[in-house]
């Protein structure tokens, strides 16, 4: 059974980087469109950037120039420069259409505090 497995959210101060990374573990099915959504408290889930096989990208204007998706095969990562205090959030990796039955796949989920 596949799943979506991340790492590498924790605590950074404002102006610092963290690298985001989430692998498809079990995947039979190669993926067309991987992405990354947050939720922070008190608000709705919102979608962060995607990347298709292909390489296309789309990124939420909040955090463009800021913020880079790229992936190698069932692995997306996203490098998250320049953070904000309002990048604050849980993380969550998402595949919106996986195998015979385009089934949406979501990862866990990451926090990613930034604060100093």
């Amino acid at each position: 059974q596949v799943q979506l497995v991340e790492s590498g959210g924790g605590l950074v101060q404002p102006g610092g980087s963290l690298r985001l990374s989430c692998v498809a573990s079990g995947s039979i099915f190669s993926i067309n469109t991987m992405g990354w959504y947050r939720q922070a408290p008190g608000k709705e889930r919102e979608l962060v950037a995607a990347i298709t096989s292909g390489g296309t990208t789309n990124y939420a204007d909040s955090v463009k120039g800021r913020f880079t998706i790229s992936r190698d095969k069932n692995t997306v990562f996203m490098q998250m420069n320049s953070l904000k205090p309002e990048d604050t959030a849980v993380y969550f990796c998402n595949v919106p259409a996986y195998g015979l039955r385009d089934v949406e796949l979501w990862g866990q989920g990451t926090l990613v505090t930034v604060s100093s």
